[in-house]
């Protein structure tokens, strides 16, 4: 993209009438936005922040900036539809005290501890899931790769049986579809049969679970139902919508970090040369943890998962010199943050050395991603083994992007391992 169309689009710049050349490459519209209007008035009244300080700011003040989305979503999805519910519901569209009740129980089933027991788990999925690829000597780097991770790493947590994870991709898909800023009537309609559906599929799970309790140090479902103690145990929605809200996070971000390394490693060779280079031809994973672990945050920062997030101003304040009056909605963008020079030597290079990394791909404060450990950890053994299996894959034919502005990642991306 231009220099000349990134300023035009950010002239004009509304969510929800964006071009199709945006989706491509959102980074210099984000660019122009931060020189030139970093706190954007936006058509329809809300607030779009480009400015890594900024959203600082922002995730550091929860009292006076609200992450509770009723006020917002009532309007876009309808009073007592399922999308509402489920959006309203979650965890990360939530204050204390439900945010914090919730979040402790899931954290409890996160710790050091149990995400190191999962790590033998996914080293055998990871090597599974590569052998067919090397059999047919490629594939799609999503459908048969980046995607088929998360599923099974969100599936064992909440102990779906293997035979009926089908389905949890495409709700997980649909659901957070729903939360682009623009939706088209099939995109709303599907998204609320899919809160329906899974919650349906749940409520039977659930049921069996309280009949057959597995271990609450490692499965989230148990721990939901049981709780730490009476007061902490959840109503029938707040179990179902955050066992829904646990696979949408899960899932679609760690997909996105995957695939869109493996893509970028495409076009950074210098950078994939490197990398593998400090791997060798027998990698020592324990001594090469926290190079991957570097590199893999600065995929996040690079091609941030989740590029957008909201907040809700509670009382007059002020962000970057600009007043925002009391009930502003505000937009955060991630992708522009993670790449704003004020904090970032070379913001648009790819530098998997990089130091001081502090990108906000997962968030700040308080709501500040929960797995965050577990998708890093899922990023650094699954890049890293891919790696090292096929140091020469290539693409076959320019990957498909996802087509949304909140989350950034591919669709297909058509692959060989030689």
């Amino acid at each position: 993209m231009s220099p000349e169309r990134a300023r035009e689009i950010a002239a004009g710049f509304d969510l929800r009438a964006l071009p199709p050349d945006f989706y491509a490459n959102p980074y210099p519209v984000y660019a122009a936005l931060r020189e030139g209007a970093p706190v954007r008035p936006m058509p329809d009244g809300s607030w779009f922040l480009t400015r890594h300080a900024d959203l600082l700011a922002v995730y550091r003040d929860a009292h006076a900036f609200s992450s509770d989305k009723k006020v917002e979503f009532t309007p876009k999805y309808g009073a007592g539809s399922p999308l509402l519910e489920h959006h309203t519901t979650s965890l990360v569209f939530n204050d204390p005290p439900l945010h914090t009740r919730v979040r402790r129980l899931i954290m409890g089933a996160l710790t050091r501890r149990a995400i190191a027991d999962m790590e033998p788990g996914l080293i055998l999925l990871v090597e599974t899931l590569m052998d067919p690829i090397e059999a047919r000597g490629g594939g799609d780097l999503i459908e048969d790769f980046a995607s088929a991770i998360p599923v099974e790493i969100i599936g064992n947590l909440l102990a779906v049986p293997r035979d009926e994870r089908g389905p949890l991709r495409a709700w997980s898909l649909a659901i957070l579809g729903a939360l682009e800023p623009r939706l088209t009537r099939e995109q709303e309609d599907l998204g609320h049969r899919s809160v329906r559906e899974f919650a349906d599929y749940l409520r039977v799970l659930v049921a069996d679970r309280r009949r057959h309790p597995g271990d609450p140090e490692h499965d989230v479902l148990t721990r939901l139902i049981q709780g730490e103690e009476a007061g902490e145990k959840l109503s029938e929605s707040e179990l179902l919508q955050n066992c829904i809200f646990i696979l949408n996070a899960g899932h679609e971000t760690t997909t996105n970090l995957i695939g869109n390394a493996l893509v970028a490693l495409q076009e950074w060779p210098g950078e994939k040369e490197a990398l593998l280079r400090t791997i060798g031809a027998r990698p020592d994973w324990e001594a090469l943890e926290p190079v991957m672990t570097v590199a893999v945050d600065e995929f996040l920062r690079f091609e941030s998962s989740n590029q957008l997030g909201n907040r809700r101003a509670l009382q007059p304040c002020e962000i970057g010199g600009v007043a925002l009056p009391a009930g502003a909605l505000v937009t955060l963008c991630v992708g522009a943050a993670n790449r704003d020079p004020a904090q970032f030597a070379r913001p648009d290079v790819l530098d998997l050395q990089r130091a001081e990394n502090r990108h906000l791909a997962f968030g700040f404060g308080i709501h500040q991603c929960a797995g965050l450990s577990l998708a890093r950890l899922e990023g650094r053994i699954a890049i890293g083994r891919f790696l090292a299996r096929f140091p020469r894959y290539r693409l076959t034919a320019p990957p498909v992007r996802g087509g949304r502005a909140r989350f950034r990642g591919f669709l297909k991306a058509p692959f060989a391992t030689q």
